[in-house]
């Protein structure tokens, strides 16, 4: 039985599934570190199965970073890969390589309901393109651009290294703090998880205290747990990636709504919804009508990703000559 290969790789973990009857079978988590590149971490999930190379007929890889040529760089971690070169050592008869949030923009088309928080409500606008972005590793952004009744087509892009947006005051004098320390500062270097802390370690240095959390999961845990500095870091967090959502629908017209995604929202899912990221999504001036009625869902699924990379093979397989 030939096999079909599905994997969603970030700067920190590579989440493989076998694509079987529409959706992924014997997910497995590995960590990016522990290999030298795809094919050593491919060949060491196929070995956990039991299963041989020569069963896997195809595969879609779904990286993290800009897709284009034969070459491959992703942008948080040490991978460096050819498609061609990829796909002649795993003797496969095609290999897709795609932007994970590309993937992850396919992955929101199939959203149950229950799979979906809502964090602003508002009127879908159908027709109209929707927005995919999330904080992770690094920041992932996306858009579905309507295709016929049912249909999706993804528009991928590397908009989570645009610049910062600034709003108020303190905004500036963070982001000159920050532009000291990195050069340029990009919507990423904040809203990622390692851009959480150097948030908060940035907002110490501005309120001349002395750090004393050394993670994002302990920032945002402290803010959840009531503390006032940490909740203060989380709240900006909140802030810019409004900022961000509402700058990038505006661009795209995004009037179907956004999606929020990614790993590290779910775990202050509340906060965010009561956080001033609705007020920053709107706050941009005579267009803020234009973005008053946009919807903003969190999803929850739990590999949309991997899901996504699914759907983009069978969409492959059926543009393939019978």
């Amino acid at each position: 039985m030939k096999l079909a290969l599905i994997a969603d790789i970030g700067g920190t973990h590579v989440r493989f599934a076998l694509w079987r009857d529409g959706r992924p079978q014997a997910l497995r988590v590995l960590a990016t570190g522990d290999y030298p590149g795809p094919e050593e971490a491919i060949r060491a999930y196929l070995a956990a199965l039991e299963l041989p190379l020569a069963a896997l007929e195809t595969a879609c890889l779904a990286c993290a970073g800009p897709v284009h040529g034969d070459r491959f760089s992703l942008t948080n971690n040490h991978w460096r890969f050819g498609r061609l070169a990829l796909t002649h050592a795993l003797g496969l008869r095609q290999l897709l390589v795609i932007n994970d949030f590309a993937a992850m923009a396919l992955g929101m088309t199939r959203l149950a309901e229950h799979e979906r928080l809502t964090i602003r409500p508002g009127q879908t606008a159908v027709g109209s393109p929707r927005l995919v972005l999330g904080p992770g590793t690094g920041l992932g952004v996306s858009a579905l651009l309507p295709d016929g009744p049912g249909n999706w087509r993804v528009l991928p892009g590397e908009g989570g290294h645009v610049d910062l947006p600034l709003g108020n005051s303190r905004e500036v004098a963070l982001w000159q703090l920050l532009q000291r320390d990195l050069g340029h500062v990009s919507a990423e270097s904040v809203l990622c998880g390692s851009g959480l802390l150097r948030l908060y370690r940035v907002s110490c240095r501005l309120d001349g205290q002395q750090p004393r959390l050394d993670s994002a999961a302990a920032v945002s845990a402290a803010a959840l747990a009531g503390e006032a500095g940490a909740m203060a870091v989380l709240e900006q967090f909140c802030c810019w990636l409004g900022r961000v959502a509402g700058n990038h629908a505006l661009t795209l017209g995004a009037r179907g709504g956004v999606y929020l995604a990614g790993g590290i929202l779910p775990h202050f899912a509340a906060f965010l919804r009561d956080s001033g990221f609705s007020r920053c999504f709107v706050d941009k001036g005579v267009m803020s009508g234009y973005l008053q009625d946009i919807p903003v869902w969190l999803a929850v699924a739990e590999q949309p990703g991997l899901l996504g990379a699914g759907l983009a093979l069978d969409a492959w397989a059926k543009r393939q000559p019978a």
